[in-house]
């Protein structure tokens, strides 16, 4: 009982305080499929030895990214980190750095901030970015509130090619906050989808993904100009960032607020997470940007210095004022982005941009040989979907047994849409080879 210090009655006093009867009725909005009844079926006690041994056993079942070919993508892609990345970000003064309460005195954290909003607005063609959120999906969501309040009308509409996740998260936060949502469905590389026809009095703003879950690019021009004929915003999502180095950016098409996942840049893989939010805008929507803005400026003395611009969070003032209730920011994953960042320069982001898409494409014209498979895109950057002769996720499987990580099928994210089920979702980057490539042909070859 050492580890569970309340006794009956101190919980029941806690109960009573915030209105609710029981400690089920704390978790009534977690469905009942999703919750345990007993005990995990772990041993009682081991000794240490005894545990890394077990652990060691169980994580040896594992097929690590770095060990065979790797062809996954779908929201977190595989890169290469050079080496001084990691070096930098574990200096102490970086590693244990919190948030800049008082800025007179983290001068560091504020400068290195302040770099990796100016990287970020660049790459994303928009006037301003923030000090990061904390990973893609959260930034998308936010950025959905956010539109709610610059137009003062609470529906969204967002695009069947959005990666699930993201919308599961923007349906979590309009369910709650008594939001209307849209959520149209999904279009396969190759049809249209009419955005327009969805826009009316009641819509705050569109969003839409590119490079989309399936891969796809797509012109947002078009869609910026029906969203801002209604006065609604467009929101464009970027699961990968290194395609803004061959692309047109987004705020170049017009769009409103871009958010993204930053995770390729300077970032590992690491499980799915920590990762790291960009999220950039207006300058006029700036008032109502989520996190924090760190700024320039110059002390009494006239040197250089940087401070805390604006943080409309509940650590900084009222609650009822604040944009969000994020808390913090993705600081030490957003270092990591700024070093690789300011270590590729302008042009070798443009290059590392130029090798990942000829990666992917060699790929594609490779497996599209292959009797029984179709690639499915017209345009695509670094990931493409492929339609199979027989379910994706056998396929998967059984290229797992041949050394090789073939991809995400698109029913492992979209499980009650029958029409996904032969699809399957591949991304090659420039950690892949001419021999990975041939061993992933080799091997489909047999699977099929």
């Amino acid at each position: 009982m050492r580890y569970l210090p309340l006794t009956d009655a101190d919980r029941r006093d806690m109960l009573g305080v915030i209105g609710a009867k029981s400690v089920d009725e704390l978790f009534r909005d977690v469905p009942e499929s999703a919750r345990r009844e007993g005990l995990v079926d772990l041993p009682r006690r081991k000794g240490e030895l005894e545990v890394e041994r077990l652990l060691g056993r169980m994580a040896a079942k594992n097929v690590a990214a770095g060990s065979v070919p790797f062809f996954v993508g779908a929201g977190a892609y595989r890169h290469h980190v050079p080496a001084s990345v990691d070096h930098l970000i574990q200096r102490s003064e970086f590693l244990t750095s919190y948030t800049p309460y008082q800025p007179e005195i983290t001068q560091g954290t504020l400068q290195y901030l302040f770099e990796f909003q100016t990287q970020v607005a660049m790459i994303t063609g928009m006037e301003v970015a923030n000090a990061s959120m904390y990973d893609g999906s959260t930034g998308c969501g936010e950025a959905v509130l956010m539109a709610h309040r610059v137009t003062k009308r609470r529906k969204a509409v967002l695009t069947g090619t959005l990666h699930p996740q993201y919308a599961e998260v923007v349906k979590n936060l309009s369910e709650f906050g008594g939001y209307e949502l849209e959520i149209m469905p999904p279009a396969l590389p190759g049809e249209a989808f009419d955005v327009a026809d969805r826009i009316c009095d009641k819509t705050s703003c569109i969003v839409v993904q590119t490079p989309d879950f399936f891969g796809e690019l797509h012109d947002l021009r078009a869609i910026a100009d029906a969203a801002h004929a209604k006065g609604a915003l467009l929101i464009a999502v970027v699961p990968e960032i290194v395609s803004l180095g061959a692309v047109t950016p987004p705020g170049e098409m017009g769009a409103d607020i871009v958010v993204g996942e930053g995770q390729s840049i300077g970032n590992g893989l690491n499980f799915g997470g920590p990762y790291v939010g960009l999220f950039a805008t207006r300058e006029k929507f700036v008032r109502q940007m989520p996190g924090r803005l760190c700024g320039e400026t110059v002390d009494a003395e006239g040197n250089r210095g940087f401070v805390l611009t604006l943080s409309t969070r509940e650590q900084h003032i009222r609650r009822e004022k604040a944009t969000s209730n994020i808390c913090t920011n993705s600081g030490l994953c957003s270092l990591a982005f700024t070093i690789h960042m300011s270590l590729l320069g302008e042009e070798g982001y443009k290059r590392l941009a130029r090798i990942n898409h000829a990666a992917a494409s060699k790929l594609a014209a490779l497996l599209a040989n292959v009797p029984g498979v179709e690639v499915l895109n017209r345009t695509f950057f670094n990931e493409f979907t492929m339609r199979l002769p027989k379910p994706a996720a056998e396929v998967v499987d059984a290229l797992v047994e041949k050394g090789v990580l073939g991809g995400v099928p698109a029913s492992r994210l979209w499980p009650d849409r029958p029409e996904v089920e032969n699809l399957l979702i591949v991304a090659s980057t420039e950690i892949n080879t001419d021999d990975d490539r041939a061993a992933y042909e080799a091997a489909l070859k047999e699977v099929l």
